[in-house]
């Protein structure tokens, strides 16, 4: 993996992570699938106009429009609906840990449908990195605080759950789609549930419009989710899946960085710990290339160290 990957998959990450303190501000001044939604719908047109004015080609074939329809329901409506409700059932801690299953989750799937396997260095790398954020969220995971404690952790397991399988199906997509039109179109897939949703079960003129909500909203759609979600497209392509997807254990790092030089919070040495623990592991799986063959359209290739 060369620096330039490394550090485009780094960004995507740090996008990412700033993703949940625009949401938080967000969600006060719109109801919750409301504002979904309409990250989504913008996010979507701004990628698709994008890709539309330089000509990228649309999806071929009715398998390739099926990728990237169940890409928009998994990555977008799942995902999406858990990140923004879940935050009023479960603390950060406990979200963090459970929403961090995700890359062993893929890891698993990867290796069934994309023919990638892990190797021991990789395997404890990702060990490492998911006891890192055990570590980090310590002292939240048993404050005890928290109530409807269940239903929380059913929207972030659906948010888990829907970003595994869209991340294994985008691995597959890229090969074969635009990446620009690719995510554009499945964000505006996506977003379908998401409006219905706001519109049966929420009251959508309620938001507050201010100039702090409409730059929260622009942000969160044109940074930290068409930019992120294009570079990261860009990256499956080339990149396979277990390693690039290891780097997502980097977000609670991010933002516990973006909170203390924000918000003066102060870093504990379980965090510490944690810290360290995390970046050895992604360390770990982004030194060592895949040993095994990776599917392709092009047939079987092996990943590049």
């Amino acid at each position: 993996m060369t620096i330039g990957t490394i550090a485009q998959i780094t960004l995507v990450m740090l996008l990412w992570a700033a993703c949940y303190p625009l949401i938080a501000a967000g969600i006060e001044y719109a109801p919750h699938l409301t504002f979904a939604a309409m990250r989504a719908i913008l996010a979507g047109l701004t990628l698709f106009i994008l890709a539309f004015s330089l000509r990228r080609p649309l999806p071929k074939g009715i398998g390739s429009w099926a990728m990237v329809a169940v890409v928009g329901l998994g990555a977008t409506s799942l995902g999406f609906l858990g990140m923004f409700h879940a935050a009023e059932f479960v603390s950060p801690g406990i979200a963090t840990v459970i929403a961090n299953t995700q890359p062993l989750l893929a890891a698993v799937l990867a290796g069934v449908v994309l023919n990638e396997r892990l190797t021991m260095r990789g395997q404890a790398g990702l060990f490492l990195g998911f006891i890192g954020i055990i570590v980090i969220t310590s002292p939240q995971l048993f404050s005890g605080e928290q109530e409807n404690y269940i239903l929380g952790v059913v929207y972030i397991m659906l948010a888990a759950l829907g970003i595994t399988v869209s991340n294994v199906l985008i691995k597959r997509v890229a090969v074969d789609v635009d990446a620009l039109m690719a995510m554009g179109l499945q964000m505006l897939i996506g977003s379908a549930p998401l409006v219905l949703g706001a519109w049966v079960l929420e009251e959508p003129a309620t938001i507050e419009w201010s100039f702090t909500f409409v730059g929260v909203l622009l942000g969160l759609s044109l940074f930290g989710t068409a930019l992120a979600y294009w570079l990261w497209c860009s990256v499956l392509q080339r990149v396979a899946l277990y390693r690039a997807n290891t780097f997502s254990f980097l977000i609670p790092i991010f933002g516990l960085t973006m909170s203390a030089l924000l918000y003066g919070e102060t870093l504990s040495w379980p965090q510490l710990v944690g810290i360290a623990l995390t970046i050895v592991g992604v360390g770990l799986v982004a030194r060592q290339g895949s040993t095994t063959a990776m599917a392709g359209s092009g047939g079987i290739r092996r990943a590049a160290p």
